[in-house]
């Protein structure tokens, strides 16, 4: 007993009242692209990206693709590139997701008054790790946790498709997940939709170009919700999912 309540003393309440207004102090989210000129002729934030999200002319960001490594502020000799903490990073736009110097937020995400009539009080998610490293996964296990306790709102995880609204990816889609991926989809109950969960879901993140990936499944269904990270935090999948339902 002794042991429970001085452990509680130094942790006090893990549990997060206001998840829209929580401050994850340490996170790296949203980049902050600064007006500051680059240097002539110098791509070294292009040079230190491993996933090919930096492009320049004018300098941007592409968050589907952004692993969050975080490389590319040291190795810019400008100090152009940094990163807050905002955590409000997901969009109904796959496009809205590259930031700038005069871009530097996200599109709002886009409320469906379809998905809010159908989702708005409950919502059934059922997860498909396609060849992912375990690191989205084990956020999105965070969902439900004392932590953020995404069931509040009606929000759960299911262990079988046939009790799901939608699919909850993560993972590049790797060719050995094809088949799963779609037994998966093809068993959720119309309608139905997708939410991207992760660089590599979004994009493919560092494995884009690997020969082992086959992403046509997300030509044929596009995602009605994109939640950037790796691995993406549960605060960003819960400010997008609650925006998405106009859950206030």
């Amino acid at each position: 007993m002794i042991k429970s309540i001085s452990v509680r003393r130094s942790q006090a309440s893990q549990y997060i009242p206001d998840l829209r207004g929580a401050d994850p102090v340490g996170f790296r989210g949203k980049p902050v692209i600064s007006t500051t000129a680059c240097g002539t002729g110098c791509s070294a934030c292009v040079a230190a990206c491993p996933s090919n999200a930096i492009a320049l002319d004018p300098v941007r960001i592409d968050l589907g693709r952004c692993v969050m490594c975080g490389d590319c502020e040291p190795a810019c000799p400008s100090a152009k590139l940094s990163f807050s903490n905002d955590f409000r990073l997901a969009s109904t736009n796959r496009d809205a997701l590259t930031v700038s110097a005069t871009h530097p937020d996200i599109d709002p995400v886009k409320v469906s008054a379809a998905l809010r009539k159908r989702f708005g009080r409950s919502l059934k998610l059922r997860s498909v790790s396609a060849g992912g490293c375990n690191g989205c996964e084990m956020e999105i296990n965070a969902w439900g946790n004392v932590n953020f306790d995404i069931g509040r709102y009606g929000i759960d995880m299911v262990a079988s498709p046939r009790h799901a609204d939608g699919l909850v990816l993560s993972g590049p889609i790797s060719r050995n997940m094809v088949s799963a991926l779609q037994t998966c989809w093809d068993a959720i109950p119309e309608p139905k939709l997708v939410i991207a969960v992760g660089a590599c879901a979004i994009s493919g993140g560092v494995f884009a170009d690997c020969s082992e990936t086959d992403r046509r499944f997300l030509e044929t269904f596009r995602p009605a919700l994109y939640v950037p990270g790796c691995p993406a935090h549960p605060l960003t999948f819960i400010a997008g999912i609650m925006d998405l339902l106009g859950i206030s």
